[in-house]
């Protein structure tokens, strides 16, 4: 088991509730209130789980520049009050700023004992390692 510092727990909770608020926010026709607050939480327990300066070091390498781009033009169209653009651009950045962490949870989800034909599934997507 992991050992977490408090600011650590603290930031599990509100990448948490951040999550919640954006599901809930999704759930209810992209209210774009419910949005923007799980965007800030979910951004602000980043930086408590892995630090400020990690976490601007991962959002601003060269390679992440144009995910990076379209997750905060994202969560800036959000806040301007056009919730469905803005959640696209997100999930759009989103997905090129994980690109590379995706094949590592699908491998980790595949291992699962309780759903066997999910598992084998989710192997077969976590054994891709494009990197494109």
């Amino acid at each position: 088991m992991v050992a977490l510092s408090d600011f650590q727990r603290i930031g599990v909770g509100l990448v948490g509730f951040g999550l919640f608020f954006i599901l809930f926010g999704v759930l209810l026709y992209f209210d774009s209130v419910l949005l923007a607050f799980g965007n800030i939480l979910f951004l602000s327990g980043l930086v408590f789980i892995i630090g400020f300066k990690r976490t601007f070091t991962f959002f601003f390498q060269r390679p992440k520049l144009k995910g990076t781009s379209f997750f905060f033009g994202g969560l800036v169209i959000v806040l301007m009050k056009w919730p469905l653009l803005g959640m696209l651009l997100e999930t759009y950045g989103f997905i090129t700023l994980f690109r590379s962490f995706f094949p590592v949870a699908f491998g980790f989800l595949g291992w699962l004992p309780n759903i066997p034909v999910l598992s084998k599934l989710l192997q077969k997507v976590g054994e891709s390692s494009s990197m494109v």
